[in-house]
């Protein structure tokens, strides 16, 4: 069975939103005010240990316009071109990035977790993310907490009903970078 992985670029304040350059919204590309070759190691390292990407509609629709063209010597894009992708999306009617398999809920959702051994790496996507927190999907957050105060904007975190318990499994450090890794208990 599956993991599911949620990683997020995150600011000290838990706004998610607009990270790296993205229209709309006052303070994007905020992430890269913090240069450090380590956090892309880091990423590139997460990337390779993972078997597919699951994407909400947003995050695709960038992703899909961005990747397809890129190459690099870590094979990090190559790697992102080439690994299987599922987007949810109940309006999406045509995947153009390759390797993309088109889900319309959480049912679909639960049944690629069962149908994938290893990684299932989520990025971005605000909105799935809420709904994968809320039906206790997320089975580890990784968060890279840059050391910025943003005020507004997307928050990582739902409103949400329940309390849910994550343990600590991961801690680095890059610069004034920080990564904190939490997985769900055993259930």
């Amino acid at each position: 069975m599956g993991r599911i992985v949620v990683t997020e670029f995150v600011s000290m304040d838990g706004v998610m939103e607009a990270p790296g350059g993205e229209e709309g919204y006052a303070h994007t590309n905020w992430t890269f005010e913090f240069p450090d070759e380590g956090q892309y190691e880091y990423k590139t390292e997460e990337l390779m240990d993972s078997e597919v990407q699951l994407l909400g509609r947003v995050t695709y629709d960038g992703f899909a316009a961005a990747w397809p063209e890129r190459t690099d010597e870590a094979g990090f894009a190559d790697k992102m071109n080439a690994m299987p992708k599922y987007v949810v999306s109940a309006t999406l009617e045509e995947a153009t990035w390759n390797n993309t398999e088109i889900l319309r809920g959480i049912d679909d959702v639960r049944r690629v977790k069962t149908e994938v051994e290893g990684n299932i790496l989520v990025a971005g996507s605000c909105t799935l993310v809420h709904s994968l927190l809320e039906v206790d999907l997320v089975d580890e957050l990784r968060l890279m907490i840059f050391p910025v105060i943003l005020g507004s904007g997307k928050r990582i975190f739902p409103e949400c009903p329940e309390k849910t318990v994550f343990e600590l499994a991961d801690h680095r450090q890059y610069g004034s970078i920080v990564v904190q890794a939490y997985r769900r208990p055993a259930r």
